[in-house]
C-alpha cells in the first residue's frame, strides 16, 4: 500500500521534528535535520512509500544523517567551543538545570548511543525494534543502552571536577562515594531496582 508523501509529512512531521529536537538537543538544528532527510526522501518516495514501514525508514535516515552531521559539526567546531545551551527562564530553574545537565552529559555519549536511548526513551520503542531501525543484533542495542545509562550515572553522581577532568581525558569518571547513584539519577533514566 503506497502512501501520499504529502499525507505522510502531514501526519509524522511534528514527530520526526520531537525526534530530531531529542537527538540534536537543538530544536533549530532538527528542522534542518528533517528539512534535509524529507528533501532526500522525497526523491526517493517511489521505493520508501511501499515499505512495510516507512516512518521507520525515514526514522533511521534521521539517525545517519545525524551522525554524518555531528562527524562534520565536529571536525569545523571543536567540543570545547560548542555554544551553550540557551538560558531558561527563572521558572522551574531546578528542573531547567537538571535538563542542561541531562543535555550536557548525552552529548559527550558516542552519537549511536545518544540514537539508542533516543529511540528507546522518546519514542518508546522495544529492543527489537529499536535493532531493526539501525540495522544492528538486539544484543547491540542492549549493552548499548547499558554502557550510556552506566555513563550517565556516573557522570551525574561526579563531582563537577572530576566530570570534568575525566571528559577531557575522553573517560567515565569513577564512582564516588559521597551520593548514591540513584538519588541524583533522574527518575526516567533509573533501572529496575534502583531506589
Amino acid at each position: 500500500m503506497s502512501i501520499d508523501f504529502d499525507h505522510f509529512v502531514a501526519d509524522r512531521q511534528r514527530a520526526l521534528l520531537r525526534f530530531a529536537a531529542v537527538l540534536t538537543g537543538d530544536p533549530h538544528l532538527a528542522e534542518d535535520l528533517v528539512a534535509a532527510v524529507l528533501g532526500r526522501a522525497w526523491q526517493r518516495w517511489g521505493r520508501i512509500s511501499v515499505m512495510e514501514q516507512p516512518n521507520a525508514y525515514v526514522r533511521r535516515m534521521i539517525v545517519n544523517e545525524f551522525t554524518s552531521w555531528h562527524r562534520r559539526l565536529r571536525r569545523a567546531k571543536p567540543l570545547t567551543e560548542q555554544d551553550d545551551y540557551p538560558a531558561q527562564s527563572s521558572d522551574h530553574a531546578f528542573e531547567h538545570a537538571e535538563r542542561a545537565e541531562l543535555n550536557a552529559h548525552l552529548s559527550t555519549l558516542p552519537r549511536k548511543q545518544q540514537a539508542m536511548l533516543a529511540l528507546r526513551f522518546h519514542e518508546g520503542l522495544s529492543t527489537g525494534e529499536i535493532a531493526a531501525v539501525l540495522g544492528c543484533g538486539e544484543s547491540t542495542v542492549r549493552s548499548n543502552i547499558t554502557r550510556a545509562l552506566t555513563t550517565l550515572r556516573i557522570r551525574i553522581d561526579a563531582t563537577p571536577a572530576e566530570a570534568s577532568a575525566s571528559t577531557a581525558m575522553g573517560r567515565a569518571p569513577s564512582r564516588t562515594s559521597r551520593t548514591p547513584v540513584a538519588s541524583r539519577t533522574p527518575d526516567h533514566l533509573r533501572m529496575k531496582g534502583d531506589t
